[in-house]
Formats: structure tokens, sequence, C-alpha cells
């Protein structure tokens, strides 16, 4: 026998489905949908649905949590820039300088407790006085330790308590791309700037300069923050700043274009021989070889030739002058012009150290062996290391 529907009924059950279907999805809507169609009779039975969550479609797609990786890396750093600044803060100075021309000023770092600062010998050179003015305002009369012109390094001293010291890191382990902070005083005025950057390469030489297997850096170095310390994020003084490319084409022959981001350091590998030697004895005795070479990269390799992307390449740098000085410890050993210096003690030049870093690891009278590659093929030459003349 037919079921009869109420009109009414049957409207009133429509009116809740639109509104259970727009709000509870499909499963409230087939609910109603049986009740409409007439059966759900008393004779069906009756199934007790489970619990159902029911989502839009917006609501259904999973939900993901904002990421805070970026985030948590991006603090860790700043945590780690700001530790590394606070470690070696004390320790760096403003250096004070007159002459008779007048006054200038550069940077500088302590590094002994009996105030023994590091800075450049550009800064200090042609000083009739120096005063340190520590970051805390305090104002000090310093005197000259000993300077080391091929290096541009320089030790002054100050007398009574410093307010920090600084460790010095191993420039050697150093890694292109590295961050690495240089502090100092930009125009004499704001002592303990800061700013960061990244080691853009290694052992890099400077033509016209005499200096070789410097640390080049992005970070903003600017008048008065020569003699200041380059620091790496544990807090170490890697480098010491010393000079900064600028203007079109800088003199180095880089082309027309703006010239930004070439700071160059000197690396700690080489100035810290020279401050304890300097602190010892107020001198430098270099060890020489008594060759002009240049040092070996990739650009040097391809315009000559040259069969190894690292080493010492022996050449004359000027029309008729000898590559290897007559009388010389390497003229004694037998070195040629052409040879290419591979190794000293069986310790490689590579990109990150130079054969003049490797040579100051000795003092004048030592006997090294050099591997040479000459004609193809290496060879060991022992010399015995003279002393570099005070001339040069």
């Amino acid at each position: 026998m037919e079921r009869k529907h109420n009109p009414l009924l049957l409207l009133a059950v429509l009116l809740l489905g639109i509104v259970i279907g727009v709000g509870g999805g499909a499963v409230a809507g087939g609910v109603v949908a049986m009740v409409v169609t007439g059966r759900a009779s008393s004779a069906a039975p009756v199934i007790a649905a489970q619990p159902v969550s029911v989502q839009s479609e917006a609501q259904a797609a999973p939900r993901l949590a904002p990421s805070t990786q970026s985030a948590v890396g991006h603090s860790a750093h700043s945590d780690s820039v700001v530790a590394a600044v606070q470690k070696v803060g004390r320790a760096v100075v403003t250096v004070i300088v007159t002459t008779r021309q007048g006054r200038g000023s550069g940077s500088g770092v302590i590094i002994s407790e009996q105030g023994h600062i590091v800075t450049n010998n550009h800064v200090v050179e042609n000083a009739t006085g120096l005063r340190v003015l520590f970051a805390d305002g305090t104002l000090q009369e310093a005197r000259l330790i000993g300077t080391d012109p091929l290096n541009d390094i320089a030790v002054i001293r100050v007398q009574g308590a410093v307010p920090g010291v600084a460790s010095i890191g191993d420039s050697t382990k150093l890694q292109p791309g590295e961050t690495v902070l240089a502090i100092g005083s930009p125009l004499g005025n704001f002592r303990n700037t800061v700013t960061a950057g990244v080691v853009s390469a290694l052992n890099r030489s400077l033509p016209g300069t005499g200096l070789e297997g410097l640390i080049q850096t992005d970070a903003a170095i600017n008048s008065g923050n020569s003699g200041g310390p380059l620091i790496n994020l544990a807090g170490e003084v890697v480098g010491i700043n010393t000079l900064v490319v600028r203007g079109d084409s800088g003199g180095f022959g880089f082309g027309a274009a703006p010239v930004e981001g070439l700071g160059f350091a000197v690396p700690s590998a080489i100035f810290r021989n020279v401050a304890d030697q300097l602190i010892a004895t107020g001198r430098v005795r270099f060890p020489f070889l008594g060759i002009t070479y240049l040092t070996i990269d990739g650009q040097v390799a391809a315009e000559f030739n040259l069969p190894v992307q690292n080493g010492a390449y022996i050449r004359s740098s000027r029309p008729g002058e000898p590559a290897v000085q007559p009388g010389s410890a390497a003229a004694r050993a037998g070195l040629r012009e052409g040879d290419i210096i591979v190794a000293v003690d069986n310790v490689r030049l590579d990109y990150n150290t130079s054969l003049r870093q490797l040579l100051l690891r000795y003092k004048p009278g030592d006997t090294v062996t050099l591997t040479v590659l000459r004609d193809g093929r290496e060879r060991a030459i022992q010399v015995t290391l003279g002393e570099r003349p005070a001339n040069l």
C-alpha cells in the first residue's frame, strides 16, 4: 500500500535538508534524501551512523604550519654574529696618529695582556705621536714597537690594564662563502663599527703592492678601518684589514665598471708570526729565496699555459732583470726561471696557502725541501734559506 506524504512535512524536511546540506555536506544530505524518497519505513533496519567529521572543500586541504626553519636559522646566525662581536669588541681600538702633516687615524686590535696592539704599517707610518682610544672612550698614549712594510703590519703598545684581549684564529681554515665581520673606526669617528660579509676568496695577490696571500672579503671597509680585525663567527681574529679597492677599475685593470665589495685583509697565518717577531725583537727577519715569481691561480695558469692551478711561477717581473738573483739561496740551489714551486717540505701551495705563508714558518739559515715542477715532472730541491735584505 502506497504511503501518502504530508505536503507540510515534506516542505519542512526539504528546508531542513537545504540548511544541513550547506553546512553539513553529503552525509547529512544523504539522510534527508532517504526521508524524502520514503525509503526510511518503519520496517527498515535502523543503522546507527558513526560520527563523521565533515569539511568543506577548502577546509579539506591539509593545513601546513608556518615554516619556522628560515626564521630559526636567521635567528641562530644573528645570535652568532652578536656573540662574536661581544667577544672581541672590547679589544678593538682606534689608533690616533700625529704626523708633521697633521692628524690621522686607523684601527687596531689588542692581542696581549701586556698591551700589544696589531695595526697596519701604513696607519702608523711617519708618526710623531700615537694615542689609542679604547671602545669605552678611554684615551691612552702608545708607543711603536716595530713595523713590517712588506706585509703592512705594525705593533704598538699601551701601558697598564687593557679592556680586552682578542683571540687569534687560524686563517688557513677559512672557506670562501664563510661569514666574516670587520670591526673598526671608519672616518675615525664611529668607533667599533661592525660590518658583515663573506670570505670572497683566499690567497689573493695585488699587483704593485707587494702584498700576497690576502683574504678577500665583501664586508664594508672604509677609511679608518685599516688595521682593524676581520673576525670569524667564533669571535677569533683571522685577518687584519689592510686595503679596499674603490672607484673605476681600482687601478688593477678590472674594467670601467665601478668597483664594490673588494676589501682585503692580511691573514693570521702571516700577521701572527710577524707580530711575534716584532714583540720579541722589534724587527722581522724574513727567510729569503732570491726569486721573483707570480702566484698561480686560474687566470695566471691560462695566460702562461701552465700545467697547474696553484704554485709559485718563477718569472722575471721586469725585462732585463733575472728571475733568480745571482748569489741568492735559490741560485745556489739551482732554481731556474720557468720553474714552478708547488710545495715546501711536502706542504702543497693551494688556493689558501701562498709561498710567503709557508716560508714564514722558517727562519734564515733553515734548510727546506722545495718540490719544483720542471719540464713536466716534479723534483725535490734542497735550499738553505737566506735573509731578506732590509732594502727590499
